[in-house]
């Protein structure tokens, strides 16, 4: 693991402690539930680009995997959701997200399709 992502982690895990302890945080409270939750996921998207990132680095592969990038692009879609205040958010900005789902989604379920396709016909080959 590369020196930003565990100084990072490190420092989630400080903060989460440390104002759950002092009772600085209220995990009952909606704002703070969403930041936390928010910084979680943050977490997991930027641990999930690293080790994409390994493979191309290792040469296991010569490429980036399009459907682990859409997955990685749907999580932070995802996390902007938790994270949205519906207080100051406007429906333009509400409709751009739903539209980028929706055409990530498609993407990713178009790509799966592709791969499960390709799947059968080299299974009927070798029968």
């Amino acid at each position: 693991m590369t020196r930003p992502l565990l100084w990072t982690r490190l420092q989630a895990r400080w903060a989460l402690v440390i104002g759950l302890l002092l009772g600085l945080l209220n995990p009952l409270d909606p704002g703070v539930f969403q930041s936390v939750f928010g910084a979680i996921l943050t977490l997991l998207i930027a641990l999930e680009f690293n080790h994409t990132l390994q493979y191309v680095v290792k040469r296991e592969q010569s490429i980036i995997q399009t459907k682990v990038v859409l997955l990685i692009a749907l999580l932070a879609v995802a996390r902007k959701f938790i994270v949205l205040d519906l207080r100051d958010v406007d429906s333009g900005q509400l409709l751009a997200l739903a539209v980028i789902t929706l055409a990530l989604g498609l993407a990713y379920w178009l790509m799966r399709e592709r791969d499960d396709r390709f799947v059968d016909a080299s299974l009927k080959r070798a029968e």
